[in-house]
């Protein structure tokens, strides 16, 4: 569900719903659609669909006014019944939807099948469903129809699995991408034209279809199950891209076991649309995204979809943490196996802070939200992955596989609500108290707000004839019914002792002996929980912050950033990003300024030092200072880290000074 057109903190594409209409509940579904059979012709050099779709679906409630989601690019020019009765619609643009008004009301369980017939020109994001982002488009060298871009009369976004058999028509030059068996049913036609059929038998969401002047797919060699689909300028980087997503492929289907097809098809989206999308067999990736060697995160949570979304779905938008959270720590997992605990333990920092970032309503009632506000994204993937990284430290790492993967096989194919994910980790809960441990946890993380903030308070004693130490103590937090075990880590004069202390409350005693006398202790010094920290308090005003700027709205940005500061005024990461707004702004007087408090702060994260290097280089080649400019790219080359390619862009401008775009802002 997750579509991505964020940086790798990223900010989330549309505005915080904060309005009382979008905090009602969601409205009952009227129809649930189960089928399709899409006939439609792409004619890139006019930018038009043309499309026949015949619609299979149930009614879930008794009703006369039957609406259906399209996009407001799209013009119906006749809606049929199955009694061949042509239907009259009103078309909806505020919320992307026409609407039927029947004189004899569809009766509750009925089957239907309607034929829509429509047409129009898809161009940019003005049309699309969601504000100021390119879902549907015809265009040449590539046309994307993204299945929340709703090209065809649909419902449920994410919720109503369906059938698909798709006809799909386009120039001789162009191949199409969809979910099925298509490239075996490729027809030339006259008129230069050529015809891709589609068919996916499975309930699911093969409702994405990708168009364009690509190369024969590009395979790795001894893996035929993974074809990279490009344009010429992007060939470079396909085999390398190939290959990583075998390696992901390969780490998920042990993880997870085999999806519903051995078939991953990565097709490249074009630049001013998303950075990624899925579909059952589809990785889609933007283009420069394959050529930075930087995106393994990016493709590994696109691929995770195969399992998380594809797979299984959530049942109501209420459920979305599940397969976006999972998507997102299958990204992270993957992580953890191939960079290790460091890269791993790194991660959940952030996602930590994106999951504290807008946490003000239960993750089960999140369906009254906006998909795609900054609050449902947060909430959605970085809360949801918290939940399952924090089910596996209660688990341990053999059930919570077992859990994992039966919760894939019992729901295969299924919409899957928050009660399944409990009942099933139930089922697999290894000893009684774990399985009373699994309550008050899903109760505290699904609905629930907030996240204890932890302290310590202990006194050590000498126990005597030599025999070492006695620390007695208790963990404190400010969540009266917060209930979870958590790890203390006593350093000691020898050796390090690691507890597991089952926390209750709001003070929760133990006590330790250790032959060394107690140096340190740490709380939860693996990161197992979501916990309110400092550090976390400043992250979160820099997520903000980010998530600001990509609305456009750098002033409000500002003063998230100065809120960093004021929690900690040495902090690197809120630093630099004033520079990054100063330096978009073109005031490179202050935006080195901050890029110099960067350096000089807490060095964390610790890619702001490159990339404060960079940035300054960068500013001192834009305003004619080419020696200074050298310098300061040899300091980043220096600091031997490629995070996000620093490394490689700093070598570059060593050899050509840098040139701003007359296209950035």
């Amino acid at each position: 569900m997750r579509f991505s057109v964020r940086s790798p903190l990223a900010a989330l594409t549309a505005l915080l719903v904060s309005s009382l209409p979008a905090l009602a509940a969601p409205a009952r579904p009227q129809i649930h659609v189960t089928a399709y059979n899409i006939s439609a012709d792409l004619v890139p050099a006019t930018n038009t669909l043309t499309a026949i779709a015949i619609v299979t679906f149930t009614v879930a409630e008794d009703t006369t006014t039957p609406t259906f989601e399209l996009n407001n690019g799209l013009q119906l020019t006749r809606v049929r019944d199955a009694k061949n009765t042509t239907l009259e619609s009103e078309r909806l643009s505020t919320s992307s939807t026409v609407r039927f008004s029947l004189g004899t009301p569809l009766a509750k369980g009925t089957v239907n099948t309607w034929t829509f017939e429509y047409t129009g020109k898809l161009v940019g994001s003005d049309t699309s469903p969601v504000e100021g982002i390119k879902l549907a488009a015809i265009a040449d060298p590539i046309s994307i129809l993204l299945y929340p871009g709703r090209w065809f009369p649909m419902t449920g976004l994410f919720t109503d699995r369906f059938t698909a058999e798709m006809h799909i028509r386009v120039p001789s030059d162009e191949t199409v991408v969809g979910s099925g068996s298509g490239f075996q049913a490729k027809k030339v036609l006259p008129s230069n034209r050529t015809e891709y059929a589609f068919n996916w038998a499975k309930p699911g969401f093969p409702g994405t279809i990708l168009a364009g002047k690509f190369l024969d797919p590009i395979i790795s060699p001894g893996v035929n199950n993974i074809r990279v689909f490009v344009t010429e300028k992007r060939k470079s980087g396909a085999l390398d891209f190939a290959n990583q997503a075998a390696k992901e492929f390969e780490f998920m289907s042990s993880e997870f076991g085999q999806p519903e097809s051995p078939r991953i098809n990565i097709v490249e989206l074009p630049e001013d649309s998303v950075s990624a999308a899925w579909a059952p067999e589809i990785v889609a990736i933007g283009g420069h995204r394959i050529m930075d060697h930087v995106s393994q995160r990016l493709l590994s949570n696109t691929i995770a979809h195969q399992w998380w979304g594809s797979q299984v779905s959530p049942a109501t938008l209420n459920d979305a943490w599940i397969t976006n959270g999972m998507s997102r720590y299958a990204e992270l997992m993957f992580l953890e196996d191939s960079a290790g605990k460091t890269a791993f333990q790194t991660a959940i920092g952030d996602v930590s802070a994106g999951a504290l970032a807008y946490d003000t309503e239960p993750l089960t009632t999140l369906g009254r939200v906006d998909p795609y506000s900054p609050q449902f994204q947060s909430m959605t993937l970085e809360k949801g992955a918290m939940v399952f990284h924090m089910l596996r430290w209660e688990l341990g790492d053999d059930i919570f596989q077992k859990f994992l993967k039966t919760l894939l096989t019992q729901y295969s194919d299924k919409g899957i609500r928050a009660a399944n994910v409990q009942s099933v980790a139930d089922a697999v809960a290894p000893d009684q108290a774990a399985k009373d441990n699994l309550g008050p946890f899903f109760a505290q993380w699904l609905d629930g707000t907030g996240a204890p903030a932890f302290g310590n308070k202990f006194t050590v004693f000498r126990l005597g004839n030599n025999k070492g130490f006695r620390t007695i103590g208790a963990i404190t937090h400010d969540l009266d019914l917060f209930r979870m075990p958590v790890e203390l880590r006593i350093e000691t004069d020898g050796k390090t002792e690691i507890k597991r202390i089952d926390v209750t409350g709001t003070d929760s005693n133990y006590s330790i002996e250790t032959f060394g006398r107690p140096r340190r202790i740490t709380i939860d010094p693996s990161n197992w929980l979501l916990k309110s920290t400092p550090d976390l308090a400043v992250r979160v005003a820099v997520l903000r912050g980010q998530q600001l700027v990509a609305q456009g709205d750098n002033t409000a940005a500002l003063i998230e950033y100065q809120k960093a500061l004021d929690a900690n005024k040495t902090s690197s990461l809120a630093s630099y990003r004033i520079g990054e707004i100063f330096f978009n702004q073109r005031n490179y007087q202050s935006a080195a300024n901050s890029f110099r408090d960067s350096l000089r702060g807490d060095g964390e994260p610790k890619w702001t030092e490159v990339w404060s290097h960079v940035q300054l280089g960068r500013i001192f080649d834009v305003t004619g200072q080419r020696d200074r400019a050298v310098n300061e790219y040899r300091l980043a080359v220096q600091t031997n880290d490629n995070t996000q390619g620093a490394v490689n862009e700093a070598r570059a401008s060593m050899q050509k000074p840098y040139k701003r775009e007359t296209t950035e802002n």
